[in-house]
């Protein structure tokens, strides 16, 4: 008996799982290109705080996640302990929750299976896998991700391992790349009245205990504004 495609599946679209890979991996390239740059300061700056070689590509490897790792290295640099780093990158990536329950009916197999598949979900990716109907194509999703992690993790290993090679991380702007691409997704973010609101507030928060608290404390305590936003929306849903 013929069956017919999934709509979320590449085969929907009228093309191969291999040619919605490849689209894919084509799109992801900007980005891996981008991260490549984001990764290599990262690199750099997580042996600046005192991070082995070793254990910065690992976490690259295994958290792949520029937003979590330059919190925890932020964190770190600043004094604050590896309590509070791990904190705030578990905050920073608390997005991918409901980012993996809107893919999940898209991912076919059981629960091991889909959460394998799941760790694929990068920001990027995810958003240019959408159909734009609720459904995902997971196999676009898997090609634009491949390039990004690639990149990623070579290059935290060219900025750790070569780090003594491109000499003071402030002569060469390094300093302020995780400053510049936590502003670049904070204006992607503000595209309505309540994403400003909520950054704005976040603001807030961090300022106030500067002066008091120890480092990672402010950034655990301006987490709290998001999550209340997303509380707030989650029951805008619901009613």
């Amino acid at each position: 008996m013929h069956e017919e495609p999934d709509a979320a599946s590449p085969l929907a679209a009228g093309r191969s799982p291999r040619e919605a890979f490849r689209a894919g991996f084509r799109a992801g390239v900007p980005f891996a290109i981008v991260g490549f740059v984001l990764s290599l300061s990262f690199g750099v700056l997580a042996r600046e705080v005192g991070f082995s070689a070793v254990g910065a590509i690992v976490m690259s490897a295994i958290v792949f996640a520029g937003s979590a790792q330059f919190a925890a290295v932020s964190i770190l640099a600043g004094g604050g302990g590896i309590g509070a780093a791990v904190a705030a990158a578990a905050l920073m990536n608390s997005r991918f929750l409901p980012m993996g329950a809107a893919l999940a009916p898209s991912l076919p197999g059981g629960w091991l299976k889909r959460a394998a598949q799941g760790q694929t979900v990068v920001d990027s990716s995810w958003a240019m896998a959408s159909t734009g109907d609720g459904r995902f194509d997971r196999w676009l999703l898997f090609g634009a991700t491949v390039p990004q992690y690639t990149t990623w993790v070579l290059g935290t290993a060219a900025g750790t391992l070569g780090g003594d090679l491109l000499g003071d991380t402030n002569n060469l702007g390094l300093d302020a790349v995780y400053p510049a691409f936590f502003l670049a997704l904070l204006i992607v973010e503000m595209r309505d009245r309540r994403a400003s609101a909520v950054a704005l507030a976040g603001a807030l928060i961090a300022l106030a205990p500067v002066p008091l608290a120890p480092a990672g404390v402010p950034v655990l305590a301006a987490s709290l504004a998001a999550l209340a936003g997303l509380r707030r929306r989650s029951q805008e849903r619901d009613g």
